[in-house]
């Protein structure tokens, strides 16, 4: 069988639900590793902060050595670091006398993957020779929604006919889908960004550009908006539509998932015929709106309907963001995804951070936090229109020239 680029995309794809399996798995296990290792709560979610502190930190030093390893060779390894992390997973807990220890490396091990595969996959996109790059990117990313969606939904009913002690073996069942992606990347043909013999722009070419740092600011926004409200989705479901807090807690994210993947679907596949800029100029606008529904209405059930628009508007945010980047600076490169990719971890941690302290103040009013969070999406309005009136002043130039 000959691999074609098609196929190359479909790995890509493939590589977005394994970054959902990753990100989205080990937070249903948060009870049961309560019970069965012993461990406060407390310190089972600082899981998830080390899982994105660690791929923070691989994100700013993918720049460093992804070129010169090659896209191909990453890809293959960000891949068995993830089905290493979920099958150490189910092993290392039981090995050391303090399970959380285990627990710990395998966040670590899958952590590199999770960071490897956000750096990756875009520019491995970008680089195939794809007629709308734009509209290919959307339905890329749109893959992380429905795996996000699918992990929810599938552990769910695996735990409801199996029981949740039976959670190791399906921990190992997630771990084929990377296993089969690295052996898949092994054969599909994958390009660079940069090809031998063209220059692209140094690092230090990169940060002395003014578009770079707009874009920056974008992704922060992005990243911001998305999580601000994603992180209180099942409080908003339990709440709007009263309903048990388990129910919640997959209801919840679960909507806002899959609002966000419809958006990324749609853009996907008509993205050719829609201005990238002013839809995603719209949908800041209606990211602000929807923000304003929930901290603004007394209705708890439009809390609900706030959180499902915010899902869809925040939905090309950030692969729009890239598929721009792109196009308007030439030559950036694999460090300019990893560092766009760093903003936008940055900016998925800040938001939820901004929303829990504002909350905190007006004890624990979650429509205050949210209301503060509003600031993102603002400024991402104004970035956006900036980089309007930057790009429409560089073809007044080349006109005049």
């Amino acid at each position: 069988m000959k691999f074609t680029y098609k196929h190359t995309m479909y790995a890509c794809f493939t590589g977005y639900i394994v970054q959902a399996i990753i990100n989205n798995f080990i937070p249903l296990l948060f009870l049961t590793f309560q019970s069965s290792y012993n461990i406060p709560i407390s310190k089972i979610t600082f899981l998830v902060t080390f899982n994105f502190g660690l791929q923070l930190i691989i994100d700013f030093l993918a720049a460093g050595f992804i070129d010169k390893i090659g896209y191909k060779i990453s890809a293959i390894i960000a891949h068995i670091f993830a089905a290493l992390g979920l099958i150490l997973l189910v092993l290392l807990p039981e090995l050391f006398s303090d399970p959380f220890i285990g627990l710990m490396i395998s966040v670590m091990v899958y952590a590199v993957g999770g960071g490897l595969i956000e750096v990756l996959i875009s520019p491995i996109v970008e680089s195939c020779p794809t007629d709308n790059k734009e509209s290919a990117m959307s339905l890329l990313h749109s893959f992380y929604c429905w795996g996000h969606a699918g992990v929810v939904l599938l552990s769910t009913l695996f735990f409801a006919i199996f029981g949740i002690g039976n959670w190791k073996l399906l921990a190992f069942i997630w771990a084929i889908i990377p296993v089969a992606n690295a052996f898949f990347f092994m054969k599909v043909p994958v390009l660079h960004l940069i090809e031998d013999g063209e220059n692209g722009l140094s690092v230090k070419g990169l940060l002395s550009k003014k578009l770079f740092w707009i874009m920056v600011l974008l992704m922060i926004c992005a990243g911001a908006s998305e999580q601000s409200v994603s992180q209180w989705a099942s409080t908003f479901a339990e709440k709007g539509l009263g309903i048990s807090k388990t129910v919640g807690d997959l209801a919840g994210p679960m909507i806002f998932a899959i609002m966000m993947g419809i958006s990324r679907l749609l853009y996907g596949k008509f993205g050719e015929k829609i201005n990238l800029q002013k839809t995603m100029l719209c949908s800041g606008i209606l990211c602000l709106i929807s923000y304003l529904i929930i901290s603004l209405s007394s209705w708890p059930i439009l809390g609900l309907i706030g959180c499902s628009i915010s899902g869809f508007s925040v939905g090309i945010l950030w692969p729009g963001t890239f598929s721009i980047s792109a196009s308007e600076i030439k030559g950036g490169g694999t460090a300019m995804f990893a560092y766009l990719a760093l903003a936008g971890d940055l900016g998925c941690s800040l938001g939820p951070t901004i929303v829990g302290r504002f909350s905190g103040m007006f004890n624990d009013n979650i429509k205050i936090g949210i209301l503060a969070a509003s600031i993102f999406p603002i400024l991402l309005i104004i970035g956006i229109i900036i980089n309007k009136y930057i790009q429409k002043d560089k073809d007044n130039v080349s006109i005049r020239i």
